[in-house]
């Protein structure tokens, strides 16, 4: 687990452990994101990317996460044989990460929270290799939209009826390098 800054001294961040976890998550991010996701699906990530699905609480309370994936840029994991989990298989595979969900309480945001949990699993594609970071986020979610263009993010393409909800998307990508 590692301390946020002193300002905030009661968040702590910490990497998902496991099935005991899941209820909670699943409870945060259903009440947050508009479209609905299956157990199978978070299961999917979380099982796959562990260590890419970063929890921030305060006073062990669950206040925000984040769950993302990476895979071999250009191609799917099941198309190359690569399972994601450890690194580049190949140091010439070129990689990227995506983030699949972000989730933060109401009454914490505007403190920074999402943009620390974007910021730490970005990191950690960019340690494992990944040369992009994409994601999509409804058009009509501004905050979305401002949080992840001032991490430098750029809108790549728009999703019409992306969503079950027939909302549109932006996919949004950041190059790493």
């Amino acid at each position: 687990m590692v301390k946020a800054r002193k300002a905030d001294a009661d968040l702590v961040f910490s990497t998902y452990q496991g099935e005991k976890q899941l209820a909670e998550l699943v409870k945060l991010i259903d009440k947050d994101l508009s479209e609905p996701y299956s157990i199978f699906t978070y299961r999917y990530f979380l099982y796959n990317w562990p260590q890419l699905s970063i929890l921030a609480r305060v006073q062990h309370k669950l206040v925000g996460v984040i769950i993302c994936r990476q895979e071999p840029l250009g191609a799917t994991p099941e198309e190359t044989g690569d399972d994601g989990l450890n690194g580049p298989n190949d140091p010439k595979q070129r990689r990227r990460g995506y983030i699949a969900m972000l989730a933060v309480e109401k009454q914490y945001r505007h403190r920074g929270i999402g943009s620390q949990l974007a910021q730490k699993a970005i990191e950690r594609m960019r340690g494992n290799g990944c040369e992009e970071v994409m994601l999509e986020t409804e058009i009509a979610n501004k905050a979305a939209i401002r949080l992840y263009e001032n991490l430098g993010f750029v809108r790549d393409e728009r999703l019409v009826k992306y969503y079950l909800n027939g909302g549109d998307a932006y996919r949004l990508k950041l190059w790493l390098q």
